[in-house]
């Protein structure tokens, strides 16, 4: 049997709408949890779709109900699920931040630390989050430009992280060389590296999906093709990574 099976899910955000994000969610989690997937990362802002302008009227706190059937999915299949947001911050302040759905009920928020340019109009910098554990494993987060700076990916190897797992929205002109670093984080830091990007524009923005996932030595496992709307799963047995994509 599997020791471990983690997943990308490259999904599609409808601007703003987090009941309909929330349902998307849903399908991609039952898919997943029909494939014994235990952790599932989301990209940035997966439910509301990259609107920063917006993020502040969308904002969410941990208990909002709209959250509810993410938080029941994760029990009921044993799951950790990452899916992104923005958070209330108080006073009318909000943070990026990926909101982890865990098998106990509990939700972990990670908030985005080094924001892109241009977001800090709209967010505020965030403080990181608590390591995760997963079947085993314990995870460390990140967001997007999170993953762009070397010490946060050496941080997270620093605490004991086995796999980084990173939410984003990656367009073409700088894919090869954000893979190419979670491919050296992978290498040089034997952390599993996850990153789930988005299927389909948002935000103005066009993504370059082709999500991916390296296994602890730098090999990547698997990726999407392209901007299809799918599962990139990794399976870990004896040993031994293997990868496949699933439609959604």
């Amino acid at each position: 049997m599997p020791d471990l099976t983690i997943a990308a899910a490259q999904a599609t955000s409808i601007a703003g709408d987090i009941a309909a994000n929330a349902e998307e969610h849903a399908r991609f989690i039952g898919v997943a949890g029909d494939l014994g997937v235990q952790l599932l990362m989301f990209p940035e802002l997966s439910l509301t779709g990259y609107e920063p302008a917006i993020a502040r009227t969308r904002a969410l706190a941990t208990d909002d109900a709209r959250l509810d059937p993410l938080r029941n999915l994760a029990v009921r299949f044993r799951m950790a699920v990452v899916a992104g947001a923005p958070m209330v911050a108080g006073q009318g302040r909000c943070r990026l931040a990926a909101l982890a759905f865990l098998p106990d009920g509990s939700i972990s928020t990670y908030s985005k630390q080094h924001l892109h340019p241009g977001e800090e109009a709209f967010f505020e910098p965030g403080a990181g989050g608590d390591l995760l554990r997963v079947s085993g494993e314990t995870v460390a987060l990140a967001i997007c430009a999170d993953a762009t700076y070397p010490t946060h990916a050496a941080s997270a190897a620093a605490r004991g992280a086995s796999i980084y797992a990173a939410g984003v929205l990656i367009t073409d002109k700088g894919y090869a060389a954000d893979a190419g670093l979670f491919g050296r984080y992978a290498s040089e830091h034997g952390m599993a590296c996850v990153m789930a990007n988005y299927a389909a524009p948002t935000g103005g923005w066009v993504p370059a999906g082709k999500s991916a996932i390296w296994c602890a030595g730098g090999r990547r496992v698997v990726a999407a093709e392209g901007t299809e709307q799918a599962l990139v799963v990794a399976t870990r047995e004896s040993g031994a990574w293997r990868g496949a994509v699933v439609k959604v």
